[in-house]
C-alpha cells in the first residue's frame, strides 16, 4: 500500500490546551439492560455542564450509520468494536472526552481499543448487573425474542459476554441510586479529564 501518515501543525496537545481539557475515552461495557447508556448520557451532561467537550457514541447510534453493514454474529462484534475504536482515536486526537455505550462482550476487543488509544486515555467502566436485572428492564423486549429463538447471537442468551477482569471503574447498578452512581463516576473520571 502506498499509505502515509500526513504531519499537521496542530497536535493533539495543542487541542487540549484550546479546549482547556484532556481527552480521554471513558469506555461503558455491560450486558443488554445494565445501564451504559443511561450512565453515559448521565455523565456527559455533567461533563458538559462543567465546561468540558465531550461527545457520546451509542451502540444503537452507530448501527444505524457507520456500523450498518454489519450483522451480529462474533465477526460482526469484533469490527463494530474495531471502527469505533478507530473513531475514537481520531476524537480523542482532536481533544475531546468521548464517552461509549456499547455492549462489547469480549475482552480482546475491549483490549485492542484500550491499546489503540493508549492506556492513559482509556477509562473502562463496567455497568455490573445480573441478568435476571436486565431481563426485567427490558423496554425494548430483546431478552424475550432472543429467548424465543427470534434474535440469535443475543449477549447473555446464546453469545457469551465476559465481564472484564480488572474495570477502572464498577457500577453496581442494580444495587446504586442513579446519583450516587454518577457521583462516583464523577469523583473517578474528573482528575483523568480535567488540566492542571
Amino acid at each position: 500500500m502506498n499509505l502515509h501518515t500526513q504531519h499537521t501543525k496542530v497536535s493533539k496537545a495543542d487541542r487540549e490546551d484550546l479546549l482547556n481539557q484532556k481527552s480521554m475515552l471513558i469506555w461503558f461495557t455491560g450486558l443488554s439492560g445494565s445501564g451504559k447508556s443511561t450512565l453515559a448520557v448521565g455523565l456527559e451532561k455533567i461533563l458538559f455542564d462543567k465546561g468540558f467537550k465531550t461527545y457520546l457514541l451509542d451502540g444503537d447510534n452507530i448501527r444505524q450509520g457507520l456500523n450498518k453493514d454489519l450483522n451480529f454474529d462474533e465477526q460482526g462484534r469484533v469490527e463494530n468494536i474495531r471502527r469505533i475504536g478507530e473513531v475514537s482515536k481520531l476524537m480523542l486526537d482532536a481533544g475531546l472526552v468521548v464517552l461509549t455505550a456499547f455492549i462489547s462482550p469480549f475482552r480482546s476487543d475491549r483490549t485492542l481499543v484500550r491499546e489503540l488509544v493508549g492506556e492513559d486515555r482509556f477509562i473502562e467502566v463496567f455497568a455490573d448487573c445480573p441478568i435476571e436485572i436486565c431481563e426485567q428492564r427490558d423496554v425494548k423486549g430483546l431478552y424475550k425474542k432472543a429467548r424465543q429463538g427470534e434474535i440469535k447471537n443475543f449477549t447473555g442468551i446464546d453469545s457469551p459476554y465476559e465481564a472484564p477482569l480488572q474495570a477502572d471503574i464498577i457500577v453496581k447498578t442494580a444495587e446504586m441510586k442513579l446519583n450516587d452512581s454518577l457521583d462516583l463516576l464523577l469523583e473517578k473520571v474528573l482528575p483523568r479529564v480535567a488540566k492542571g
